[in-house]
């Protein structure tokens, strides 16, 4: 059997450390999955679930359907069969039924689950596409995995990586969780924290009793055109688009007043803050506020639904005059920023969040290169 070690190795007692400079390396040895775990598919149809049910069904998607049958008490890693291939497994410890085209992968002989849960994502999708010509993988077939040639360190390095993996796993998910509270919290709050037809809010700060008067976006703001950019030089003004920023010049369209991005064209329901100074491109206009609160404001332009502004038959387009006519109700100025620090406190946390996110997943995706051959 093919015997090598990977650019990390783990040894008892240690923490990860570089290929070489570890006393004694175990090295890995290669074996087919067949040959360490069995596996095999469910037999159910994907109509059998039912709403509640008391068991988890694993079907062919990310979505985790229920029945109250059991087929299998194990622990399993299930991997769809056809759909998105390579890309979706679930790990899951005790009774659960299980589509007819979903593999279950248990019976762990001389193989940590959880290492190979890592192992799977990390190299499989890439083993079935190099079976196919076509680059293509329409479905997996049961040889593709029992036929897998893994390498596998000894059993207590692979708990250890296992464990690795699934305390970042975690970690993520408690992070996406977090995020996704708050993104409800916010979205309820963009409900309730703003005046209705009869100009009160649901719910307001406490010694806010006035009625919000109305008012035409044009009366509080201006919006204004982005331009080319492809005359300037390179420098240190970022430049943003509906997508976000693109790159960075020399010269600024606003250089002291922050404003709000809307898309003109194209990506017209996604408005962010732009923070000065910043060059908008033609595609994008810019909303500088000049009685009323910035943040307030941002609240409002995510509150509207601008696809409904569409003013196009092709691609989703916004007019000045229409944005310029948009009315709504604003409180007294004290209240507004109120407001408008509530959301800027909730945009922050949820970017603190998605940064973890990304910082973890990055971290993830370094050490499955590093930590297997």
């Amino acid at each position: 059997m093919a015997k090598q070690s990977p650019s990390y190795h783990f040894a008892p007692g240690d923490t990860v450390s570089a290929a070489g400079k570890h006393s004694q390396p175990y090295p890995w040895e290669q074996r087919k999955l067949g040959d360490v775990t069995d596996i095999k598919t469910g037999s159910r149809n994907h109509q059998d679930s039912v709403e509640n049910g008391k068991y988890p069904f694993f079907v062919r998607s990310e979505k985790i359907e229920r029945l109250d049958e059991y087929d299998f008490d194990t622990t399993a890693i299930l991997i769809p069969g056809d759909g998105r291939i390579g890309e979706i497994f679930h790990y899951y410890d005790g009774k659960f039924a299980l589509h007819q085209r979903v593999y279950k992968v248990d019976n762990f002989n001389g193989i940590d689950a959880l290492f190979l849960l890592s192992l799977f994502r990390y190299s499989f999708r890439r083993h079935a596409l190099r079976l196919n010509a076509q680059g293509t993988v329409p479905s997996l077939r049961l040889p593709m995995f029992t036929k897998w040639e893994i390498l596998l360190p000894k059993l207590e390095e692979q708990e250890k990586i296992g464990q690795l993996f699934q305390s970042l796993d975690k970690t993520i998910t408690l992070h996406e969780e977090k995020q996704r509270q708050l993104e409800q919290l916010k979205k309820a709050l963009l409900q309730k924290m703003f005046a209705d037809e009869t100009g009160y809010p649901a719910l307001r700060f406490k010694g806010f009793t006035e009625k919000w008067e109305q008012s035409y976006l044009k009366d509080i703001a201006s919006v204004n055109s982005g331009r080319d950019y492809k005359h300037l030089n390179k420098g240190n003004i970022p430049v943003y688009g509906t997508g976000g920023y693109m790159l960075s010049v020399d010269k600024a369209l606003s250089n002291t007043k922050d404003g709000i991005g809307i898309g003109r064209k194209g990506t017209i329901n996604n408005p962010y803050i732009l923070k000065a100074p910043f060059w908008t491109v033609d595609t994008l206009f810019y909303v500088i506020p000049y009685n009323v609160d910035l943040n307030f404001l941002y609240g409002i332009f995510q509150k509207i639904d601008w696809r409904k502004k569409d003013e196009s038959t092709g691609v989703p387009s916004l007019s000045k005059e229409n944005i310029n006519k948009t009315k709504f109700k604003i409180p007294a100025i004290s209240e507004q920023k109120e407001i408008g620090t509530i959301f800027q406190n909730l945009d922050t946390l949820i970017a603190l969040h998605q940064h973890k996110i990304d910082n973890l997943k990055h971290l993830k995706r370094a050490l499955l290169q590093k930590m297997f051959v």
